[in-house]
């Protein structure tokens, strides 16, 4: 029967089962080609003041040489936009002829004049003509529309230019700096982002200018995912032609943490077949952003051979809005849990209570008891090397069924059953028991578990094209109206400490952002010849990535966020020194986001759903937000951030570090 099935076009992407990138125009940037059948783009933007001409060509170098095709350079004003000339010869002198891009906002003029030097602009639809002052506007049709007219006039001679020029743009659209405008109309949507583009790209497309790339970048995965898809599918209604797109998460942050949230907003995306240009935005020097991109791009370089999936007749997944999988409530799975964390421990022949440091559980011995910190996990899976000591209250041990059976205490641990194992069966938990299945054996696995509120899916895919071919399986139970609680189970055993958090981030996170899965396990590899180190150092790592996973995918937040931009020539701080700085005075606030911006063109805008704020306002100035309100202006920043603190703890949110 599924081989009759005909394949779903998602609306979104060429197909939602067999990887195919999506079919765009090309546009030349320069020596590189943007889009078409061209390999995808690697990009990164420039740290350093763009009058430092010296400075600016040095990173550039750096840059380039860890494998950077394109850079982008802030030109706030017309004296940067100027200097992009100064740059630009400098580096055909010293034989790089890497295209560079010019980042513009509020002012148009220095993109005018930025379009006669440098191969491509960059523009926000959101602030290239307007002026943010959170206000709420009643537009009429008519009053809209005047907006509009205001709007073509201001960006044509850009327009004008950059054909004149040959120079190629990007209609970068922000969440966080959506105009009063769109948010009058829209609110703040991702409809509102892709809105904010499309009203651009009309007035290209009136003047036969096509030479664009668009991007629709936030800080929030969900929204991020959900407005790249709307895109596309607004492009193809519209009869617009098929753009490339520049995919980005913005003001990710840094160390694991901005890694894996790139990974869920841009890999997501990418198995989709979405996506010609990548940029990673850290908080970390720019020649660190291009390796991370090309990990996440390499990946897809043979992914269309891999093995078939089952195509879909119609999707019962909303691509365009958060909808959780309705799931019955089995022991803390499903229901109105978040998701769950299982640590795999089964390569560990012995363990002692030391062991538990590594997914977040610390053994007191002089006051003998057990303390936990934010990322303790829930479970843990010692397969057939059962736990000889008590373990920590609030985490419960997962056992091989055969050991399960034999041991004495069958209530406090849980089974885990292979397929046939379940299918034969006389013994089971009479609360939780769970059943490790594969994609292939979905089906079978619906008509075993049916309604029963006893069993929990650990759910794994063999196949190449991984993360669809969880979320086909997904579709079946949501088409057969099982709704057993699934945790994914994926394994990286082969792979890098970098490889596993992005590829992690990409396969699970890319389900959790479409409210699917109610749970994580990162399977070691139990036929690996590691030393016990080695393996107590990947068991850390995977507890780490799985919590870092599904906070970046906004399902479960267990640490403080933080949405810090990757900095540029317009930071009036070093943000690297900053970022280190409030983490380590606030990493205990679990839940709380604070936004750490260079300056106020990613402030208070692109914090977006930050708590706080800690915005550049001037050199050696800091103002401080609550939400997007000013709480504090022009703060000395060897006072900020214990003014910040103070804020926190006026706003009851603060709590004392402890110390384990």
């Amino acid at each position: 029967m599924e081989s009759q099935l005909k394949p779903f076009d998602g609306g979104y992407c060429n197909s939602l089962t067999q990887y195919s990138r999506r079919v765009t125009i090309p546009v030349r940037v320069g020596d590189v080609i943007i889009g078409g059948d061209n390999p995808i783009v690697v990009q990164s933007m420039t740290t350093v003041d763009t009058m430092d001409t010296q400075g600016s060509v040095e990173q550039c170098i750096r840059m380039i040489d860890s494998g950077c095709q394109l850079i982008r350079i802030t030109a706030p004003s017309l004296k940067e936009a100027e200097n992009l000339r100064n740059i630009k010869e400098e580096l055909r002198k010293r034989g790089y002829n890497t295209p560079l891009v010019a980042d513009i906002h509020f002012t148009p003029n220095a993109a005018e004049l930025a379009a006669k030097i440098v191969e491509k602009v960059r523009i926000n639809p959101g602030n290239y003509a307007d002026k943010k002052k959170f206000e709420v506007i009643d537009y009429t049709d008519a009053s809209y529309a005047e907006e509009l007219e205001r709007i073509r006039e201001r960006f044509l001679p850009l327009i004008k230019i950059c054909k004149e020029n040959g120079t190629a743009m990007r209609i970068g659209t922000n969440h966080g700096s959506l105009s009063d405008r769109i948010m009058s109309r829209y609110g703040d949507t991702p409809l509102g982002m892709v809105e904010s583009a499309l009203e651009f790209l009309r007035i290209c497309e009136d003047e036969k200018y096509h030479e664009i790339v668009i991007s629709m970048k936030s800080s929030n995965t969900q929204v991020m995912v959900q407005a790249y898809r709307l895109l596309v599918q607004k492009l193809n209604e519209g009869g617009f032609k098929p753009y490339p797109l520049h995919l980005g998460v913005t003001e990710a942050g840094e160390a694991e943490d901005g890694r894996i949230k790139s990974a869920v907003g841009i890999g997501t995306l990418l198995e989709d077949g979405l996506g010609d240009t990548v940029r990673v935005s850290l908080t970390e020097d720019p020649e660190f952003e291009a390796p991370v991109a090309s990990a996440l791009i390499d990946r897809y370089m043979s992914r269309s051979t891999h093995a078939p999936i089952a195509p879909l007749a119609s999707y019962p997944i909303h691509p365009f809005e958060y909808t959780k999988r309705q799931v019955t409530e089995v022991y803390n799975f499903g229901g109105q849990n978040v998701p769950r964390v299982i640590a795999d421990i089964s390569a560990l022949s012995e363990v002692t209570d030391r062991e538990m440091k590594a997914v977040g559980h610390f053994y007191l011995p002089e006051l003998d008891k057990w303390k936990m910190n934010d990322q303790g996990c829930d479970f843990i899976y010692s397969g057939a090397n059962p736990i000889p000591f008590m373990l920590p209250n609030g985490m419960k041990e997962i056992q091989n069924y055969s050991v399960w059976k034999a041991v004495g205490d069958q209530l406090n641990k849980f089974p885990l059953f292979q397929l046939t194992e379940y299918q034969n069966a006389t013994e089971v938990h009479q609360e939780l028991n769970f059943l490790a299945i594969s994609t292939k054996d979905i089906d079978q696995s619906i008509s075993l578990v049916g309604t029963r509120k006893d069993t929990v899916l650990l759910l794994s895919s063999s196949n190449a094209h991984g993360m669809p071919d969880l979320r086909r399986a997904f579709v079946a139970l949501l088409e057969a109206s099982c709704s057993v609680p699934v945790v994914v189970q994926v394994s990286y055993p082969a792979h890098t400490a970098d490889q596993t958090m992005l590829y992690a981030a990409t396969d699970v996170g890319g389900l959790l952002v479409d409210g699917l899965g109610d749970g994580i396990v990162i399977s070691l590899n139990p036929e690996a010849s590691q030393d016990r180190s080695q393996v107590l150092e990947q068991i850390k790592l995977h507890n780490s990535v799985s919590f870092g996973v599904l906070q970046a995918a906004r399902t479960r937040m267990s640490k403080t966020e933080y949405i810090s931009c990757p900095s540029c020539g317009r930071t009036l701080f070093d943000l690297q020194i900053t970022t280190a700085m409030i983490r380590k005075r606030t990493d205990h606030l679990k839940g709380v986001k604070i936004g750490i911006m260079g300056c106020i063109v990613n402030g208070p805008g692109e914090m977006a759903d930050a708590d706080y704020g800690y915005v550049g306002s001037g050199k050696g100035k800091i103002t401080l937000y609550k939400g997007k309100e000013v709480v504090k202006r022009s703060v000395a920043s060897e006072k900020a951030v214990d003014e910040l603190i103070n804020i926190i703890r006026e706003d009851g949110k603060w709590l004392e570090p402890e110390t384990i």
